[in-house]
């Protein structure tokens, strides 16, 4: 697969902005770029190039406060997940394209749609339902990279301290992307021709939408942001079904 210059411009376009969204809420990369990537790159592509930039994100950001991080909670997640993800890599490889997408865009349309409308901290949930979120968020990390919803709506039920909560979840997924890379590397997804000299030529862009990103925290409404993106991500999912219906 060949991409001329207008393609790349987009595509880079596309990677600054969902970088700008991580750097200015802390989640959303991978859930805010993928409707639009796919649009350009087959899904079989688009996933593992994300997945290349989130890991060097979490590298640069670093696990600045992993001391905080609680064992117990993580360690419920991260067995279920990890056999979440193997589903997820086995769907990803061998399910029609098609379907994944409609699946990838009923997706960001209920979580979207869930995200303008919640407003309380979910009740607390009994350890026991670390399995069903744990394998539900691995199968979505693994098919989108967007299982990251699945492991904060379990962790913020059962963590009360934000500091404790944001490092037990940048753990988690820290773990989940080396995971992945693991999983998709034996997938032979990292084979393709294209992949390796695509994902060199887009980084430098993902690295100044994060910069961009944590340059605005500051000044722009955090909430006013992710109202916007929730937006964003509703037409780019009713979009992605209505295309693949």
């Amino acid at each position: 697969m060949t991409f001329d210059l207008i393609t790349l411009a987009q595509l880079a376009l596309i990677i600054v902005f969902g970088y700008t969204v991580f750097g200015l809420t802390g989640f959303g990369s991978s859930v805010t770029a993928m409707p639009l990537l796919v649009l350009f790159i087959p899904l079989r592509m688009a996933v593992p190039l994300m997945l290349v930039f989130d890991l060097v994100s979490n590298v640069l950001l670093g696990l600045k406060n992993r001391r905080f991080i609680e064992k117990r909670e993580a360690l419920r997640l991260l067995p279920f997940m990890v056999a979440g993800m193997a589903v997820g890599v086995l769907a990803l490889v061998r399910a029609p394209e098609r379907t994944l997408l409609v699946v990838l865009g009923l997706f960001i349309l209920c979580y979207s749609a869930w995200s303008l409308l919640a407003r309380r901290k979910p009740r607390p949930l009994a350890p026991v339902w670390a399995g069903p979120f744990g394998v539900v968020g691995g199968v979505f990390t693994a098919l989108f990279g967007t299982g990251g919803p699945f492991y904060t709506i379990f962790l913020t039920s059962r963590l009360d301290d934000k500091l404790a909560l944001r490092a037990t979840l940048s753990g988690v997924l820290f773990f989940s992307a080396i995971s992945r890379l693991v999983l998709f590397t034996g997938a032979g997804l990292y084979a393709q021709p294209a992949l390796p000299l695509l994902a060199c030529v887009l980084l430098p862009f993902a690295l100044g939408g994060l910069y961009l990103g944590n340059r605005l925290h500051q000044r722009l409404p955090a909430e006013r942001v992710k109202q916007a993106v929730w937006v964003v991500l509703i037409a780019g999912g009713a979009s992605l079904v209505l295309r693949n219906l």
